[in-house]
């Protein structure tokens, strides 16, 4: 008689579906796992997080000091004084706002030394048709004025970003060119949900009215 089974499962690769035999990607450590990982001193696991992020941080630090080499040195020092101060990260917030705070600070106290200029693109701005009208055709123009058109506006957008506070020129950054929400913006910030909108609001009505002027 044919003796049963002995119940032996063979294993199935780690990166397969067994049964369908399709590959399947290997599931990224969740944030709060690396974090943890990482306040061991596995250098490893912090790795991980900065090539989660660096590419979102260096991005809001480059919209802020328009230099490709500023920011990336304060990306790099935003993440080497996490590292340093990762023991003492509460996790109140996500890894990456705790970062973007960092990034963020590191920034302004280095504008505030150097006093560099601040680009975004004509692109990145959240306008409305219904309030600028002459703004949205501007942009929409097809004839063949529309490019010396659009860098002479681009160079004006840039002059009324340097017009706005540097709190004001953050929070467009942080929104209209990085996409933050409103929540994530107001931790980086440190400050509430309603101080993020009405600073929202001002720098966006203070930059169309800059533009509209140079329009008329």
């Amino acid at each position: 008689m044919t003796e049963p089974a002995t119940g032996h499962v063979p294993k199935k690769h780690p990166l397969t579906d067994g049964e369908a035999g399709v590959e399947m990607a290997p599931v990224a450590p969740d944030e709060s796992v690396l974090v943890a990982r990482a306040r061991t001193g596995d250098m490893r696991a912090y790795d991980d997080l900065v090539q989660r992020y660096q590419q979102r941080i260096y991005a809001t630090v480059y919209h802020m000091t328009s230099n490709h080499e500023d920011a990336n040195d304060l990306a790099q020092e935003a993440f080497i004084k996490a590292f340093q101060a990762l023991k003492s990260f509460k996790g109140g917030s996500s890894f990456y706002t705790w970062v973007y705070r960092i990034a963020v600070n590191k920034t302004i106290n280095f504008l505030k030394q150097r006093k560099n200029r601040n680009h975004m693109s004509l692109d990145d701005l959240d306008f409305n048709a219904e309030n600028d009208p002459d703004l949205v055709a501007l942009v929409s123009d097809k004839t063949p004025r529309r490019d010396a058109n659009l860098a002479e506006l681009q160079e004006k957008l840039n002059e009324a970003m340097q017009r706005l506070s540097e709190q004001h020129r953050l929070v467009v950054t942080l929104h209209d060119v990085q996409g933050l929400s409103h929540e994530e913006i107001a931790k980086i910030m440190d400050c509430n949900i309603g101080t993020v909108r009405s600073r929202l609001f001002y720098a966006r009505q203070q930059l169309q009215g800059y533009l509209s002027d140079y329009l008329k």
